[in-house]
């Protein structure tokens, strides 16, 4: 992956995570980069205590468990209100990402989606260093990732990379893949 496209992903993430701190002044426990298999521009997902229990409120049917339905929503992504967060940020580099991958065949292929995710893995790195996802106890309470979806078990080896292990219990017993 260019070193160019990466500072241009880190910027980008940047930005959308900022503004979704600002404009939600919510209690957020997730905030990952997203991308599929085909590597593809990656978007944020997040969530907060506060947009869970209003997809609960809206959500659960009076006879349901709501621990279960509690855990189908806690960490997905894709049904998260914050998912592509901030989606127009991504705009620029979205060409960038879909147009390096159609000259490729399939090993080339797979190679450059490891790099991409690996270069989303160092750009979350980056943006907790500065402290965006909180610092001390704040940052405990957030479990950042780069994530690739479907899941497997490189989410949770980059989850355990990113992330000081008391901000990565719940994660792990709820939701992580493994091998």
């Amino acid at each position: 992956m260019d070193i160019n496209l990466e500072k241009k992903l880190e910027e980008a993430a940047r930005k959308a995570i900022k503004k979704l701190l600002s404009e939600n002044k919510e209690h957020f426990y997730y905030c990952s980069l997203i991308t599929d298999g085909e590597g593809h521009c990656p978007v944020i997902s997040a969530w907060s205590q506060e947009a869970l229990e209003r997809i609960l409120e809206e959500e659960a049917e009076p006879d349901e468990d709501m621990e279960t339905v509690r855990l189908e929503y806690k960490w997905s992504y894709a049904d998260s209100p914050y998912y592509a967060y901030g989606e127009e940020f991504f705009e620029e580099i979205k060409e960038l990402f879909d147009d390096g991958m159609e000259d490729l065949d399939d090993e080339q292929a797979e190679e450059e989606v490891n790099l991409r995710i690996e270069a989303m893995e160092r750009v979350m790195a980056a943006l907790d260093q500065e402290g965006l996802f909180g610092i001390g106890d704040d940052r405990m309470k957030i479990v950042i990732n780069a994530e690739i979806m479907p899941p497997d078990y490189g989410n949770t080896e980059r989850a355990i990379r990113l992330n000081p292990k008391e901000a990565l219990k719940e994660w792990l017993e709820e939701i992580a893949e493994f091998e």
